[in-house]
């Protein structure tokens, strides 16, 4: 067991790597306003603590969206590292280093680690089937083939099962392979390549597991993939673009796979902020080789904060890659939902997405954002992004409950008293207070990011309750001593919310810092403070908040609507002047050749049915568990349509299912039969007239 923070050893947060290969919306930001708020948290305990992270600088997409701009990947790539660079600080997110894969640091770290697992034994040379687009003459990296998982038969990309199981897949395991370049059918050809031996760590990572906090979902759902036999990890790849493979003559035509440099840069990024601070400051060595004993590893305090759809990189690869290479293990790792944009899930090519600068440039203060998304949602499940979402949370609870306590007790106060009432806090709200810091506390050991956020609206709740109760207006003639423990207490409160509202809203939590009278910032405020006594005097304060008007919140719906249109009308419009009035908008598969006899037709049972009830699959990013009435009896059926329907609607719809198909099994749940739908949006197939569950399709 871990001891709980702050502890002795240095803590590194780290967020994963944003991938420099276009802009960013507000749903990439989810993980970044999180490791902010949760690093700013354990600073104010006291932790040592460093929150670093960089750009993902290789890969496939990026040399290629190169070779389209005319640059190098590496002029590319470092375009959007710059723009990333820049765009965090206006959204408060600050952190200590922010390097990228294709720096010096980075690049020698992770020869380093290979050359480690060369030397133990742990790489070993294969000859793997890789796909080749003849066409093109060139091989095809894993973005660039998409075919059928051999897991669960959905639809998949090279390297992953993204529609389904989302198992990480490795080159060569796809079936019908497609080249994404030019359409055709890609062929396999004989390659040598290298493999980190997973099966060297199996036993490990399931000690590993046992000792991982963080949030359920990764704790949970990479057991399964270390269980039985654990697939080797192809290392290199077939490509310019990447740090060369440090091997020997001959093998120089190869490049380390894009998920071996991304986590290295963790450690290379915390090496720079030593390197810049000094060791005496903050020494990264204590976090990342400070070794326990081979039962029971130790090291410093490791928390990693991703997106779902990375968790067998973060759980599996990357404390291999660690082991093998002499560092320590991670503490935590926590595994964030989806955004959704209006109930629907973003989506760049329609241009269904609010980008960062687009909130930027809306003028609304960046902390309204980081409170909308930390607290609109516990971190494991999706959390929506609205307009008006993020309206009712900002004029209900940042204005009408903190805003208005803050603004209404230093008013109060510095009109009557010139600033704090010369008196000590009462009990009680000493007390509640002590509760509030408590909360904090426990918040951040229990990596609970939402819980940081609604520890001071709480506080400010309990504030507002208790100046309405004891009504400090009313008392100022009859009992002007009562007045005053009543004001100075509501000073005492509005500090501690200044404290505790620093992490989630730490630009809001400055200003509240400041018309207090506070010296220094609020930033180097340590939790303690919450309890220490306010400033005897302090100016007249402002509203902390502006409540967001509807009119405001119309305009700013009808620009992201005209947005929509706008890159709907592009698309249709390319459409037609490439295919012309008579062609179909739709790319359509050519009708297959090979003909199925009446016959086998007839094999198929293939049924009316209505969906009874929908539960989201956890863990899952698009699977849910359907349970359906087919008629002589209820079935349950796994599909692949989390993203694509109003879940709350489904019920009552009546669909079209195959129920003669095989059972399987998808994230440990039994899919007995398959609902049937169209195209990648999952249109369901039903009926015209009202026909009873169980009916045949014939």
């Amino acid at each position: 067991m871990h001891e709980e923070f702050p502890t002795e050893t240095p803590a590194v947060v780290t967020c994963g790597l944003p991938y420099a290969n276009g802009d960013l919306h507000v749903g990439h930001l989810r993980t970044y306003v999180s490791g902010d708020a949760l690093s700013r948290a354990l600073e104010s305990v006291g932790q040592d603590v460093a929150f670093v992270c960089g750009s993902d600088m290789h890969g496939t997409p990026i040399a290629v969206n190169a070779a389209k701009e005319g640059v190098s990947p590496e002029e590319f790539a470092l375009e959007y590292h710059e723009q990333y660079e820049a765009t965090f600080p206006k959204f408060n997110v600050e952190f200590d280093n922010y390097g990228h894969t294709h720096d010096e640091t980075n690049t020698e770290t992770t020869r380093e680690f290979v050359r480690s697992w060369i030397d133990d034994d742990h790489v070993v040379e294969k000859e793997i089937e890789v796909a080749w687009d003849s066409e093109a003459d060139q091989p095809l990296p894993d973005r660039f083939v998409e075919g059928t998982c051999p897991y669960c038969g959905e639809h998949a990309r090279g390297d992953e099962c993204d529609e389904g199981c989302q198992r990480h897949l490795e080159p060569g395991e796809i079936e019908d392979p497609v080249s994404t370049i030019t359409g055709n059918p890609a062929e396999y050809r004989t390659r040598p390549h290298k493999f980190l031996r997973l099966s060297d760590f199996q036993e490990y990572l399931k000690g590993f597991l046992d000792r991982l906090e963080g949030t359920e979902n990764a704790q949970n759902q990479p057991r399964e993939w270390i269980e039985g036999e654990l697939q080797d990890l192809c290392i290199t790849r077939d490509m310019e673009w990447g740090i060369d493979y440090p091997g020997e003559d001959g093998e120089e035509d190869l490049v380390l796979y894009v998920w071996v440099d991304a986590p290295i840069e963790y450690v290379s990024s915390t090496k720079q902020y030593t390197e810049r601070v000094g060791a005496d400051e903050y020494d990264w060595e204590a976090v990342w080789k400070n070794h326990g004993t081979d039962d029971v590893p130790d090291g410093g305090e490791i928390v990693h904060i991703i997106g779902h759809d990375i968790i067998q990189h973060h759980t599996v690869f990357w404390p291999a890659m660690l082991r093998g290479a002499g560092y320590n293990e991670p503490r935590a790792v926590m595994a964030c939902g989806f955004v959704n944009l209006d109930g629907k899930g973003f989506s760049t090519s329609r241009n269904r997405a609010v980008w960062a600068d687009d909130y930027i440039e809306s003028g609304l203060h960046p902390d309204l954002y980081r409170y909308h998304i930390i607290t609109g949602s516990e971190f494991v499940a999706d959390v929506d992004f609205s307009w008006d979402g993020l309206a009712e949370r900002v004029n209900s609870e940042l204005v009408g409950t903190l805003g208005n306590f803050a603004y209404r007790s230093l008013l109060f106060a510095e009109r009557n008293y010139d600033g704090t009432p010369d008196t000590e806090v009462s009990g009680e709200v000493e007390d509640r207070i002590e509760e509030a810091m408590a909360d904090f506390r426990d918040a951040i050991n229990d990596y609970r990011v939402r819980g940081l956020g609604r520890v001071p609206v709480e506080l400010a709740k309990f504030g507002n309750e208790y100046i309405q109760q004891h009504e400090p207006w009313k008392l100022t003639d009859d009992d002007p001593e009562g007045a005053a423990q009543v004001i100075r207490d509501c000073v005492q409160l509005s500090k501690a919310i200044a404290v505790l509202m620093e992490p989630v809203l730490p630009g809001k939590a400055e200003a509240l810092w400041s018309q207090l009278g506070e010296s220094g910032s609020v930033h180097d405020a340590e939790l303690g403070e919450a309890l220490a006594a306010p400033p005897a005097e302090f100016g007249e304060p402002e509203e902390l908040f502006e409540g967001l008007e509807d009119d405001r919140v119309e305009e700013l719906n009808e620009q992201l609507r005209e947005s929509i249109e706008a890159a709907e009308d592009e698309a249709e419009t390319e459409s037609d002047e490439s295919d012309g009035d008579d062609t179909p908008t739709m790319e359509l598969e050519p009708v297959a050749e090979e003909r199925v006899s009446f016959e086998e037709f007839k094999d198929l049972d293939i049924r009316v049915a209505e969906i009874l009830s929908v539960e989201p699959i956890e863990g899952a990013d698009d699977l849910v568990k359907l349970e359906v009435d087919i008629g002589v009896e209820t079935r349950q059926i796994v599909a692949g349509i989390k993203q694509l329907h109003d879940l709350d609607e489904l019920p009552g719809t009546k669909i079209v299912v195959l129920a003669n198909l095989e059972k399987a099994e998808l994230f440990g749940v039994e899919s007995n039969g398959m609902l049937l739908a169209a195209g990648e949006e999952a249109d369901l197939l039903t009926t015209l007239e009202d026909a009873e569950p169980g009916t045949k399709v014939q």
